[in-house]
Formats: C-alpha cells, structure tokens, sequence
C-alpha cells in the first residue's frame, strides 16, 4: 500500500488522497530527532531491559541504518541535515522544561557535554552540519530552529529520529503551526514499542505530515 493510503485515522478514513510530494533540495531539510546514546543504553533492571529489547533491536536494525542512508543520499542532493538533541546548560539541569523534570521516563539529565547525550556515532554530525539543544520536546520551542529554517528559505522539512510519539509528534505539530510542510519517513523513526509507533502515526498522518517510507521520500526530490 503506498504510502497516501496508509496511517489514516478515523478522520481520514473517507479523505480524499492528498497530492503528491514534489521536493526541491534548495528548500528542504532533514530534521533527525533525539538520536542520542543514552537512549540506546541497557537498563539496569533485567526485566525492563528485555521489555525494551524490540526498540533496540529496531534502532539498530532499521532506523539508526535507514537515517545513515538518507543522511548520505541528501548530502548528495545538497540538502541540510540538521540535528536536534535534549541537552541542558546548567549541571543541575534547572534550565530544563517541565516535562524533563518530572520522575519516570522522562526524567532526563544531560548536560550539555555529557558523553551519553551526544548523537551515536553512526550519525555523527559533520563539522558543517547545524546541531540544535534543546530542553523540551520540541525542537523549535525554546530555540531558534525556525529562524534559521526561514533564514535559509526552507519550506519543507523532513523528519526522522526518536520517540515517534514524544519529540517527533511534537516537533512535527511544531512545524505545522509555522507552516512549513512535513513529511515523517516511518522506517527511519521509533517509539518505545511497535503499538505506540503505529497509532502515533495514524494520529499525525494527513493533519500535521505526510508519513512516507525511505524508499518513497526519494523519489520525491525533482533536483
């Protein structure tokens, strides 16, 4: 099924399908989300480990190689890969939003040059390449990300990375309501399970992006 009829919510079901995609390299760019290593790092608890060993699997296998993938064939196509990741400036992590703060999951504190809050080294950013902080979920609240994807003329921008239904959902609704395009490429994103991946998806398909595979988003490119 390609991808104009799959992830359709309930409200989409009788939509009908949206136009195709045509992409130009000069006003594009590849956002890749979160991507870091402490989120590829085993639990301490044995069974929450093995709970967590699909999204492993899956980072490994699939996403962090289809990212690397893309990464190259738009560096080709002179297209911006820029780099978001959760960092926050002061050691005690006050600087952080709300949502980091509170216990569980969440919870995260990683100061800026922290080692497990770099991206992994498959991904490693070129010295060229934009890296953005930030301290929330989104990549565009709080800095300045869409100053500079409107410096730079960008009308459209690419998603990938991690969680599909955390930082990715949020930057992407982000995105939207600064009206520029966006597509989310399914196979180069996860969320802690399969279940969550799909129905984050379906929620954002059609309303807030396009989600396409890797295989689709290129040949989207007219140059």
């Amino acid at each position: 099924m390609e991808w104009k009829k799959r992830h359709r919510s309930f409200y989409y079901k009788y939509a009908e399908d949206p136009e195709d995609i045509f992409l130009k390299s000069e006003d594009t760019a590849h956002l890749i989300i979160d991507v870091q290593k402490t989120y590829l790092e085993p639990k301490s608890n044995p069974e929450e480990n093995s709970e967590w060993q699909p999204f492993f699997n899956r980072m490994s296998d699939l996403v962090i190689p289809n990212i690397k993938n893309l990464i190259s064939f738009l560096r080709d196509k002179k297209v911006e890969n820029i780099f978001a990741r959760i960092a926050c400036h002061k050691e005690s992590g006050i600087d952080r939003s709300l949502s980091q703060k509170k216990p569980g999951f969440n919870y995260l504190l990683l100061p800026k040059d922290t080692p497990s809050g770099q991206i992994v080294d498959e991904l490693k950013p070129q010295s060229e390449d934009i890296v953005m902080m930030k301290t929330t979920d989104s990549a565009l609240t709080g800095t300045n990300l869409r100053l500079i994807l409107s410096n730079m003329g960008i009308k459209n921008v690419i998603c990938t990375g991690i969680f599909t239904d955390q930082c990715v959902s949020s930057t992407v609704r982000s995105l939207v309501d600064e009206s520029f395009n966006v597509v989310v490429v399914e196979d180069c994103c996860a969320a802690a399970t399969d279940e969550l991946h799909r129905h984050e998806l379906e929620i954002i398909n059609m309303i807030y992006c396009h989600v396409v595979n890797l295989s689709e988003v290129k040949t989207f490119f007219v140059n």
